[in-house]
């Protein structure tokens, strides 16, 4: 077994060598060096992490004025990421892409959101991924897989929202009073709409292999690190948005307080598998107590206007109608006729004035 890894990762090395000689003999000089350091960033050796200067050299080949080298950049990428089979070159090429968006010019992160399409779900087509040189290769596999669609779904919920997720704490906390007040302008509809983005965000995040002891890996360590820090954004803006709802909370409807109660409890199904993901280490400031108490008041307002909807039951059918009535006590019913009383006393009605006029 020792004899076989060695003879692959020899064999490894051999077609990173080859691959950085044919992009060395691109006649575009620019573009040569563009594929070049996608390379260098994306070797198949699975110990050795990329490091931030790395990173660095890809994203400043991308930060070119001519759009044909941004999109040059993001389709290296892409083609590197989609030709190869090695389950270590596709972490390193999601790895490279999640650093666009949370490190690259913003010219650079929009031919990444755009591409190829507009984005959207499974553009990173990585659904089916799967690596079989071994049990190592086939469980980070999965994790390929889980990335992908964290990528794809951090891209979405940042359309959702109107600017990118990754923004640094210190921007959040410098401008929270900012937009705590914007938030009052905005409709219950446009806030529950963000919050089930950002819940759908949380939930694919939480949806991580089960191969957790890989994080002993250098090269997934430094995936949930990143990871980590756009659900730390994602819980600030989940935040925002429940304090804001919670202030609301007697003007809402019922469908709006079904829906919110809902999105409060599939977030709270996914606390558990965050919680092992990230080992505590992230702050949460009474995140989970906040989300408890407005889930908490949400159902009670509930209860309380249903309780106060006027059950109406026929003398002959029973059949149920109900309507909100603010003079009810809860769970009072009120007896009425049947509704051809109310037929043949109109019918008379109309009869009499006939004949009168």
């Amino acid at each position: 077994m020792a004899q076989r890894n060695r003879v692959r990762n020899f064999a490894n090395k051999l077609k990173d060598k080859a691959s950085l000689i044919a992009a060395s003999l691109s006649f575009n000089r620019h573009v040569s060096s563009i594929h070049v350091h996608v390379i260098r960033a994306t070797t198949h050796a699975l110990a050795a992490t990329p490091s931030e200067s790395t990173i660095a050299a890809v994203l400043n080949v991308g930060r070119g004025r001519q759009q044909q080298f941004q999109r040059a950049c993001i389709d290296a990428l892409m083609e590197r990421l989609h030709r190869t089979r090695s389950a270590s070159v596709a972490m390193k090429c999601l790895f490279t892409l999640h650093n666009v968006v949370v490190k690259g010019p913003m010219t650079l992160k929009d031919q990444l959101s755009y591409y190829p399409s507009y984005g959207g779900h499974n553009f990173l087509n990585l659904s089916t991924f799967r690596d079989d040189s071994d049990v190592e290769s086939v469980e980070l596999s999965s994790w390929v897989r889980w990335y992908a669609v964290v990528i794809e779904q951090c891209l979405t919920v940042s359309r959702i929202l109107g600017y990118y997720l990754h923004l640094s704490l210190n921007e959040q906390d410098h401008n929270t009073h900012e937009r705590k007040a914007s938030f009052f302008r905005l409709s219950n509809a446009d806030l529950l709409y963000k919050i089930e983005g950002l819940i759908l965000f949380v939930e694919q995040v939480s949806l991580v292999p089960e191969s957790l002891h890989l994080q002993r890996k250098d090269l997934v360590y430094e995936v949930v690190k990143l990871v980590r820090e756009d659900y730390r954004s994602a819980q600030h803006e989940i935040l925002l948005r429940i304090q804001e709802l919670g202030k609301r909370i007697e003007d809402l409807d019922v469908g709006e307080l079904n829906e919110l109660v809902g999105y409060l409890q599939r977030l709270e199904e996914s606390k558990e598998k965050l919680l092992l993901l990230f080992v505590n280490k992230i702050k949460y400031n009474g995140f989970w107590d906040l989300v408890k108490e407005i889930k908490k008041k949400g159902l009670e307002m509930k209860k309380e206007i249903e309780g106060k909807w006027l059950t109406v039951v026929t003398s002959k059918n029973t059949e149920l109608t109900r309507s909100t009535n603010p003079f009810l006590e809860p769970g009072q019913i009120v007896l009425v006729p049947p509704l051809r009383i109310f037929t043949f006393e109109l019918e008379v009605r109309c009869f009499m004035i006939e004949v009168e006029t």
